[in-house]
């Protein structure tokens, strides 16, 4: 592309008071992976005679490459304006920025030194987790409402909180997610609504599609309000039950009323207008070539018809300035927000916000925090929720029950996305859940007592088992008191009844993980296993038997932090096996997902939709999985789980263990080691090495790109975890070598060895 092919030109923006500047940035990729995204920055001037002098400037910077590197940025801080430098060079390298870390360098979780637990609540979607999160920390589910939940995908970011009974203070740090993710998503809502219109969708479900996202992890509802959202406290009816509600009404001061409530329809009315036209314009184009919509019968050629709409979208100017303005009250909305203190980025986007109430005064600190943790609907259009990507809070959050504190316990809960319901959807645990094992003192399953040990929940149970932290496991059965039945009339039947939900999942792990592990699951389980209901109700009006199983589960957590004795046995190993083992594992990997992009029969096929989704995220590097599709965490598993097998069944040992437990310890503390650095493995060579892969991949649009598209994908896979044999060439054996130097690392260091490595570097195969 030629430099003239970059022009600024000066803008006014309704929600602004000044004139900004628009172009394409040429060294910024926009959301479909192709150089040239379009940027809009303020001039810092009303004056427009000094707002073209400054856009004049930055065509001046456009129109010579020279300009265009880092190195210049001191030279061009003296040739131009302030605004015009930050405007190009702000961003112009967007590093991973670790969300977590942020909150770390203002409060950094505690540790088991400091006498605290940390207890990482994990289960599928609607199991009740967050639920029994609020009973351990004392938060009334009407009054304080924090954290939220709801029967659908309520938590979608990090929830931490640190429980000190001693604490005179409650302080809180909420990160944000990145601006460009925030504007991918609110493009990906504009392309699904324009979608909705091609497809004969009424207005209705047009705002539908662009108020929430297909993934169910943002949602514009939250920030823009609803469709022709109503007067809260208004009459609701349903026809699916009856019409009473125990909801408290929230106050004026927390809700959207009047003008505002106005003003978000009327917004809202005219960008479903706006969504109409982009989408007729831009149809209209596709026609001569590609004939209409309707007229495609063929599935494939309906998609390849969408796959080059959605993708010719973003030539259009209207449908690029539709997503600035979202973006633009999206960013004033944390003016709304006076309390605390907010860091934000260079483009006055929301990085960081802090806040600290005195203990007396928790009532208001829960408030300005539900800011950015609601859901309610009548907070609708006002809440900063979809931005959030993490909440650490700190302070005495202990449970409301006087009989379940203690003074002295100190607890640290990570709470974070659920699981997934589905068998499709538990393929493997996400990597933000597995990479905090080493972390943690629990793994706290809570699983619904209901619908016991499904797919999602033993998949969790295999990846915990594998990777060495099975004795981290306990499981919180809630809905206990759902529990009914005519072969259930008993306390003891329905006891019975859910703990044999234990076995079953036991016995059905230990083909694949074997017996040492599966008895370890197993032993854990039986001991640490507590029954919960009720936990929706107010603490005085929990049943005794359920506070007696919170009391023994929060002593439970608070022993979790005890630190293991060491060990002097060390297990000893032949290395001829390994190489088998991790054919398997590749092998593993790969051929189901030959399946879902649909190059074989081996599963059901992913929509192209998601898969180009997922290929999106990972090339424009936010993300390494997508909605259930995760090729890092599906090679860590195959990977983990074959070499789990293998660190269970050594040659020797160098002394032998006293007893099962000390074999046990000996072999968990090395595939704890394992687990840590294959994770880094696969993302490095899935996604760091594979970079350009993924961009080419994502770059394929038209007619049968969902194919190209997919053996680009395939191709990635071979190269990241080539196929284990006899014929590999130099690159694929460097490959074994990374995994065979990992297991290497990690046995030495834990006292152990392995036989034949003298042998195998004599050779020159390592």
């Amino acid at each position: 592309m030629t430099t003239g092919s970059y022009r600024a030109s000066k803008t006014r923006s309704n929600n602004r008071p000044g004139w900004s500047v628009t172009f394409s940035h040429p060294l910024r990729k926009d959301n479909r992976g192709k150089p040239g995204l379009k940027v809009r920055r303020g001039l810092g001037t009303a004056d427009p005679d000094e707002a073209q002098r400054l856009v004049d400037q930055l065509n001046e910077l456009l129109s010579d490459q020279s300009w265009w590197s880092l190195d210049r940025l001191g030279d061009a801080g003296r040739h131009f304006n302030t605004n015009v430098v930050a405007a190009f060079f702000d961003e112009i390298e967007i590093g991973k920025i670790e969300p977590r870390h942020l909150r770390e360098e203002v409060m950094p979780l505690p540790n088991p030194e400091q006498g605290y637990a940390r207890i990482m609540l994990v289960g599928s979607t609607g199991a009740g987790k967050t639920t029994l999160l609020r009973q351990l920390i004392g938060s009334d589910h009407k009054q304080d409402r924090f954290p939220s939940t709801s029967t659908a995908k309520t938590t979608t970011s990090e929830i931490e909180i640190v429980s000190d009974p001693g604490a005179d203070f409650y302080d809180a740090v909420i990160t944000f997610k990145p601006e460009h993710e925030v504007r991918c998503a609110v493009e990906e809502c504009l392309e699904d609504a324009c979608v909705a219109v091609i497809r004969g969708q009424d207005d209705a479900g047009v705002a539908s599609a662009l108020l929430e996202h297909r993934e169910q992890r943002f949602r514009l509802s939250y920030v823009l309000g609803g469709w022709q959202q109503a007067e809260p406290h208004g009459s609701l009816t349903s026809l699916f039950g009856d019409d009473e509600t125990d909801d408290e009404a929230l106050p004026d001061e927390e809700t959207v009323l009047g003008e505002e409530l106005s003003i978000n329809n009327r917004r809202l009315v005219r960008y479903v207008g706006l969504i109409r036209k982009i989408t007729e314009l831009t149809s209209d184009q596709l026609v001569s070539e590609h004939g209409p919509y309707e007229a495609n019968t063929n599935i494939y050629r309906r998609q390849e018809w969408l796959d080059t709409f959605t993708d010719q979208l973003y030539e259009n100017e209207t449908f690029t300035e539709l997503s600035f303005e979202i973006m633009d009250v999206i960013r004033s909305r944390s003016d709304n927000i006076a309390a605390g203190k907010f860091e934000l980025t260079s483009t006055g986007w929301p990085r960081r916000w802090q806040y600290r109430k005195p203990q007396a005064e928790r009532a208001e600190f829960l408030r300005q925090i539900r800011w950015f943790t609601g859901n309610h609907g009548d907070q609708f259009g006002k809440l900063l929720t979809p931005l959030v990507d993490g909440i650490r809070a700190k302070g005495p959050f202990v449970p409301a029950a006087a009989e379940l504190r203690d003074p002295e316990r100190k607890l640290v809960f990570l709470d974070g996305e659920g699981l997934g319901h589905s068998a499709r959807e538990a393929n493997s645990v996400s990597t933000k859940v597995t990479e905090r094992f080493r972390d943690v003192d629990m793994i706290l399953l809570v699983d619904s007592a209901e619908s016991p040990m499904q797919a999602a929940p033993l998949e969790l149970l295999r990846s915990a088992g594998s990777s060495g932290h099975g004795r981290k496991i306990a499981v919180a059965f809630t809905h206990f008191d759902q529990v009914k039945g005519d072969n259930l009339r008993t306390d003891e039947q329905k006891l019975n009844h859910v703990h044999a939900s234990i076995g079953n999942a036991v016995l059905g792990l230990r083909d694949s993980l074997g017996a040492p592990v599966a008895a370890v699951l197993e032993g854990q389980l039986q001991e640490g296993n507590f029954y919960l209901g009720g936990l929706d109700k107010p603490a005085n009006r929990i049943s005794r038997g359920f506070v007696d199983q919170l009391r023994a589960l929060l002593n439970r957590m608070q022993e979790s932090s005890e630190l293991t004795e060491e060990v002097a046995a060390a297990p000893i190993y032949s290395i001829s096996r390994l190489e088998l083992v991790l054919r398997d594992a590749t092998d593993g990997f790969k051929n189901p997902w030959k399946g879902r992009l649909g190059l074989s029969h081996e599963g059901p096929r992913e929509h192209w939709a998601r898969v180009k989704a997922l290929c999106r995220r990972i090339a424009n590097w936010w993300d390494n999985e997508y909605s259930g599709l995760r090729p890092v965490a599906d090679l860590v598993r195959e990977l983990q789980v074959c070499i789990s097998l293998w660190l269970n069944n050594p040659a020797g040992w160098t002394s032998y263990p006293q007893d099962d437990k000390e074999r046990e310890t000996a072999i968990s503390n090395i595939s704890q080691h394992v687990f840590d650095q294959i994770h880094r493995l696969a993302e490095r060579r899935l996604i760091a090495n594979q970079r350009t892969g993924w961009q080419a991949a994502f770059g394929f649009s038209g007619r049968g790109s969902s194919r190209d598209r997919a053996v680009r994908m395939v191709r990635i896979y071979d190269e990241a975890a080539p196929s284990i044999s006899s014929a590999m060439d130099v690159d694929n054996q460097e490959f074994l070598d990374e995994v065979i130097q990992i297991v290497r690392v990690a046995v030495e260091e834990n006292g152990g060895a392995i036989e034949g490595m003298k042998d195998r570097d004599a050779i020159g195969v390592a």
